[in-house]
């Protein structure tokens, strides 16, 4: 009878933030979310085990045992989740890489960072508050500026995105994946460098 190795726990977690549901699946804010689900198309996993208030897969990535996650809990209590299964598995922030979107930038545009403050991005902040640190690294997907100084930003950000703008973040999402090899194989340099603009 052959033996079958067990897989030892995650090195890495990476965390695409969004809002669970259907009505929120191609909202702006769900950019995070769209991202992971690109990441496990490609690496033919599935994200769907609920566990840590999130949904969870296992993927190899660089070699590396990593946990995919959606955390369940709504954007603005993400770190719930985040806190809750890096304490669980000991995981320290420096291997919890958070992808979220980014009002600040155009889709198809992506920023790469090592640290950070949240910069207004809530599921972020819930984020820092539960890990105790702003030092974990974290991918952002530009979704567009307001439309308007004035106009709300919970409305925008809960907003659909249109097919062109939808085109632009799947293309950015493609970037962010081969980003997220390279910063798992402790190459961020050279991610920020090649991926980050």
């Amino acid at each position: 009878m052959p033996f079958f190795k067990k897989p030892g726990p995650p090195r890495w977690l990476i965390v695409g933030l969004g809002n669970p549901g259907r009505q929120y699946e191609y909202n702006r804010h769900n950019a995070g979310f769209l991202c992971l689900d690109v990441l496990s198309n490609e690496r033919r996993v599935k994200v769907d085990r609920l566990k840590f208030r999130a949904l969870t897969g296992f993927a190899d990535i660089a070699g590396q045992r990593c946990l995919l996650m959606k955390p369940n809990t709504y954007m603005n209590e993400s770190g719930l989740a985040v806190g809750e299964c890096a304490r669980f598995y000991r995981i320290p922030p420096e291997r919890v890489l958070v992808i979220s979107d980014d009002v600040s930038f155009n889709p198809g545009m992506l920023r790469i960072r090592r640290k950070g403050s949240a910069g207004g991005q809530k599921g972020l902040k819930s984020i820092i508050e539960h890990l105790g640190t702003e030092d974990f690294p974290r991918i952002k997907l530009g979704i567009g500026q307001k439309p308007h100084p004035d106009a709300d930003i919970a409305d925008w950000v809960l907003s659909n995105m249109g097919p062109e703008d939808l085109k632009s973040l799947r293309a950015a999402c493609g970037d962010a994946c081969r980003a997220i090899e390279l910063i798992v194989r402790g190459e961020m340099e050279e991610a920020m460098g090649r991926y980050s603009h």
